[in-house]
């Protein structure tokens, strides 16, 4: 984490900037007193899946299960 005076921020921006890009917070103070907060945005990366394990894991079952719609048809037919 950086800490840094409104004037020196205002001289240097562009170097602050480029060092939030890289994942750096930035407090900004005014007589030594924080004021201000510059945190990267974080965006979302599409997750590589290494095997099929994984992807199992991140579905979430919803509704019926297959298997009970299944019998319950099973048993109106009767």
């Amino acid at each position: 984490m950086i800490k840094a005076g409104i004037k020196e921020i205002r001289k240097n921006l562009t170097k602050y900037l480029e060092s939030v890009q890289k994942g750096e917070e930035i407090i900004i103070t005014k007589r030594d007193e924080p004021i201000a907060k510059i945190v990267p945005i974080r965006t979302k990366q599409a997750k590589t899946l290494s095997s099929r394990e994984q992807l199992r894991k991140l579905i979430k079952p919803q509704g019926t299960l297959l298997s009970q719609v299944v019998v319950e048809n099973r048993e109106e037919r009767l």
